[in-house]
């Protein structure tokens, strides 16, 4: 029996290859008009998309010189936390445990803390007193210090009273913004012309301003080889920024230089770059434990998902 010759395509057919197929993709993505950027450029404030595992939404981000801002207000975020609202414990020279309610555990320590102050402006005035040209020198040395740190751009996402806001669609975020509600980024100087010129179409983050924290912990338990690099190092910039912006000391102690989670993140970055430095970062992801990593992510992503305010 002879073979059978495959059958051939139409000719009046057009064909289109890998290549073809391709620049065809291209050609439609070229055909969707980008988002408008210039009102985020002026403004200096960003649209943040961010995952939880209770959802996702939207919201803003801004960097600005530290001494420009004024952090959230965290009193009524903290009073409302059943941990922190917990009796102290403290322990006597005995070892005895002795349990100290809250009311009386702050009035020792205002106490305290006013003898304190009081030795210590005692202190400085006697030291200001016998200072030498090299302490004066050193002063000077410590004031250019804060100087710096006041200059260090800093982090600040639309919260309120110590609570992030997140917006599950364009529409709902732009209405708020439009209303004046209070918020924590109007103190900036660019507020008020962004909130006359936003429109939903603004909404539309970067993909370096979308953060998916609702995959990180499934990730890390899926072990070494699974780790999705560039979800995991983002997911530690996004942290990061709302611990700072959140007041959240826990989640930065968690991420401070020479925790086990940052050695995670210097060896992810490590990994990614390539060459002998990568098969160095290769080799120290490998000595990280994955439980451990995903213990201690998934109680940073919940330390989050609690200071969220979500807004329809």
């Amino acid at each position: 029996m002879a073979r059978q010759s495959p059958q051939r395509p139409d000719a009046d057919e057009p064909q289109l290859d890998d290549t073809d197929a391709a620049a065809a993709a291209d050609e439609v993505e070229e055909d969707r008009p980008p988002a408008d950027r210039a009102l985020w450029d002026e403004v200096r404030i960003d649209p943040v998309e961010i995952a939880l595992p209770s959802g996702t939404g939207f919201t803003l981000r801004a960097y600005r010189p530290a001494r420009e801002l004024t952090p959230t207000d965290v009193a009524e975020r903290d009073q409302d936390d059943p941990f922190l609202a917990r009796r102290q414990v403290v322990e006597t020279e005995e070892d005895e445990e002795v349990v100290i309610l809250d009311e009386e555990f702050a009035a020792l320590s205002a106490e305290e803390d006013d003898e304190d102050e009081e030795k210590d402006a005692k202190a400085r005035r006697k030291d200001k007193a016998d200072a030498s040209d090299d302490d004066k020198a050193d002063e000077a040395e410590d004031e250019d210090d804060e100087d710096e740190a006041g200059d260090e751009e800093v982090p600040v996402f639309l919260t309120h009273k110590g609570r992030l806001l997140l917006f599950k669609t364009p529409e709902s975020l732009v209405t708020f913004i439009r209303s004046g509600a209070p918020n924590d980024l109007s103190q900036l100087d660019s507020w008020n012309e962004l909130s006359e010129r936003l429109e939903p179409a603004d909404i539309a983050p970067l993909d370096e301003d979308t953060y998916e924290l609702d995959l990180v912990v499934e990730n890390l338990r899926g072990g070494h080889d699974a780790w999705d690099h560039e979800l995991l190092i983002e997911a530690g910039e996004i942290a990061r920024d709302l611990a700072y912006a959140l007041r959240l000391p826990a989640v930065l102690d968690m991420l401070s230089a020479g925790s086990s989670l940052d050695d995670l993140d210097e060896a992810l970055r490590a990994s990614v770059n390539g060459g002998v430095g990568g098969f160095l970062g290769r080799r120290r992801l490998k000595k990280i434990g994955a439980q451990t990593a995903s213990l201690g992510w998934r109680t940073i992503v919940g330390k989050i998902s609690a200071v969220v305010d979500w807004r329809d």
